[in-house]
């Protein structure tokens, strides 16, 4: 079976009705782990987007008309091209995006959850059948579609960032105008409009166009975009929800978080230091929900934190694609210098370095913090890196507390002995997801997912919630005869 991507008409090109030149110029994909430039693919500007957004408008009504049961069939459609294709998509997102084989193929697996959840909507009932005080008038609550949705989605999960999206929207009636992130635009953009369009999705429907802030704030602008669906940091997080406040758009903002894994004094801490391990270190911790903060009840603070750093200590560093490691590379130098200037900063405030806190190139060491204080940096900020501080409390309600003392509100963990404890603490925390004796890294096609405060405007995704996302209830009432008022 040949590859998606072995033709050259994507090289060099965005996807807007077919393979088309980018008024942007083109731009490199390079693989962080060797610096060697994989492919080149069209950059999208303002003016793409407008022609884009235009034609997505223009082709929507058609596709809003086609029955459910056929955009089911072609989501579908999709999932088995994928199930087909699928080392290609993990090999992207290795070399392109520096993941370990695990985390591309978890990430795959994902998609596809989402994709087979995305074709179950259309065949869904889509309205109500409303009372009425009036004789002869029937009365109608249905969800239509919004129109034309955008997408806005990062580099860390580009696959499943995408789609969680894009496929629900296309499959309830929207056409939808991607922008994926340059840094992995090939795995989170091009592949996926080549699996839409071998699939056979109409023109006009799906429109992939990398590139960086220009496009994004056009599509956020542009007054013919209904919805927009962002994933990426607090930071420009804020700038999209304002400038769709602007435009009276529909916004969903999926942000960063500084997630808490609770240890409480009855865990089982070989198991919890596993938890914690894998929470803050999987795919280099540049995932939104990493264990930001180990909050580590003190009478096992010492045991927990000797088990943490071993752990760490003994985990493989490098190239993915060449050698078998449990972590890969950073993103890139911007991303590594953040990390590292926070892990410094930290230590010369007072915390010990138990274990890592070095690199070679873009391959950072896990990294264990003891000793973490509120008022250190590794404490306040979204570190995106293979970090783990640790902070001691005194007992559960400090835990609490502390888990809480953050302008985030993504997700917590809760590794405990009794599960009644567990709930307890779940039920103070103030966060849009709690695992109890899990650790932070979760995700179900078919659950609700989303963060509160600078982690996002609520729950977005998730297999129902997708109606929420991508349709607005219209209200419908007919008659079979007119007839007159008193004016």
């Amino acid at each position: 079976m040949a590859e998606l991507l072995s033709g050259s008409d994507w090289q060099g090109r965005i996807f807007s009705d077919g393979w088309a030149k980018a008024h942007g110029g083109v731009h490199s994909s390079v693989e962080p782990a060797t610096g060697e430039v994989l492919a080149e693919f069209g950059l999208a500007d303002a003016e793409d987007v407008a022609t884009a957004v235009e034609r997505a408008a223009a082709a929507q009504p058609e596709w809003a008309a086609t029955p459910g049961p056929i955009r089911a069939t072609l989501i579908r459609q999709v999932a088995r091209m994928l199930e087909a294709n699928r080392g290609e998509f993990e090999r992207w997102l290795i070399r392109e995006g520096g993941a370990v084989a695990g985390k591309a193929a978890f990430e795959v697996d994902l998609v596809l959850a989402e994709l087979w959840e995305a074709a179950a909507l259309p065949t869904q009932p889509w309205g109500h059948l409303l009372p009425t005080s009036e004789a002869g008038r029937e009365s109608i609550a249905r969800r239509v579609p919004l129109g034309v949705v955008g997408v806005i989605s990062p580099w860390n999960f580009p696959q499943i960032l995408s789609m969680r999206a894009v496929a629900p929207a296309l499959a309830l009636g929207n056409a939808v105008v991607l922008k994926p992130d340059i840094q992995t635009a090939v795995s989170g953009g091009v592949l996926i409009a080549k699996l839409f369009e071998a699939a056979g999705l109409p023109d006009g429907l799906l429109h992939v166009l990398p590139g960086d802030a220009e496009p994004g704030r056009a599509l956020t602008e542009h007054p013919g975009v209904a919805g927009i669906s962002f994933t990426g940091s607090t930071a420009v997080g804020r700038d999209v929800g304002a400038a769709a406040g602007r435009s009276l758009k529909r916004v969903s903002l999926e942000l960063g978080g500084n997630n808490a894994l609770i240890v409480l004094d009855d865990a089982d801490l070989d198991v919890a230091s596993s938890a914690g391990a894998w929470g803050a270190f999987l795919h280099q911790g540049q995932v939104c929900m990493t264990a930001g903060r180990h909050i580590v009840l003190a009478s096992v603070a010492d045991e927990y934190l000797e088990r943490l750093a071993t752990r760490a200590s003994n985990l493989p560093v490098g190239d993915p694609h060449t050698g078998q490691v449990a972590l890969g590379p950073l993103i890139n130098a911007r991303q590594l210098a953040n990390v590292d200037r926070i892990v410094r900063e930290t230590v010369d405030a007072g915390a010990e370095l138990r274990t890592g806190g070095t690199h070679e190139n873009l391959f950072y060491r896990p990294t264990v913090l003891a000793g973490v204080t509120a008022q250190m940096p590794a404490y306040r900020e979204e570190i995106f890196g293979p970090v783990a501080p640790v902070v001691v409390v005194q007992d559960e309600d400090e835990a609490v507390a502390v888990a809480n003392d953050t302008e985030y509100g993504l997700v917590a963990a809760i590794q405990t002995g009794s599960l009644e404890r567990g709930r307890a603490v779940a039920d103070r925390l103030r966060t849009g997801i709690v695992h109890v004796n899990d650790q932070t890294l979760n995700n179900d096609a078919y659950a609700p997912f989303g963060g509160t405060g600078a982690s996002g405007n609520g729950t977005r995704f998730g297999s129902q919630s997708s109606w929420d996302e991508f349709t607005t209830w219209q209200w419908l009432t007919l008659r079979k005869e007119a007839h007159g008022f008193p004016f």
